[in-house]
């Protein structure tokens, strides 16, 4: 995600090693309004915490629930020209719980849902 963010053409993100379905598709469209209005983000991002809360082997696709913080404190959007910090709202979440959805496929496990709960951790 960081490297899709931070390059405007999207070079070298290769996303699909990670992601699948609906969240590959809402992490490159996110990124490409995000460029289409002249802003990257620097820095990086952390998962903490990641909890699996439900698991299921049994399925015809295995897959799994992860609930974690995400803390996106230490990634900044910028504008893409200047590399200046954009102002953001100061309500915004910057640490906040989020639960996606793995699912284990032919070339392993990956995201096809994350879905942001709105609540700070």
């Amino acid at each position: 995600m960081e490297r899709l963010y931070a390059d405007r053409s999207g070079g070298g993100a290769d996303l699909g090693k990670y992601a699948a379905s609906a969240a590959l598709k809402n992490a490159e469209a996110d990124a490409k309004r995000a460029h289409d209005r002249d802003r990257i983000y620097t820095g990086e991002v952390n998962v903490i915490a990641p909890t699996v809360t439900k698991f299921d082997a049994e399925g015809q696709i295995p897959n799994a629930t992860v609930s974690s913080c995400l803390d996106i404190s230490k990634w900044q959007t910028v504008d893409a020209e200047t590399k200046k910090p954009v102002t953001l709202p100061s309500n915004r979440l910057t640490k906040f719980l989020i639960v996606s959805v793995v699912e284990k496929r032919s070339q392993g496990w990956r995201v096809i849902r994350d879905e942001p709960q709105g609540k700070s951790c």
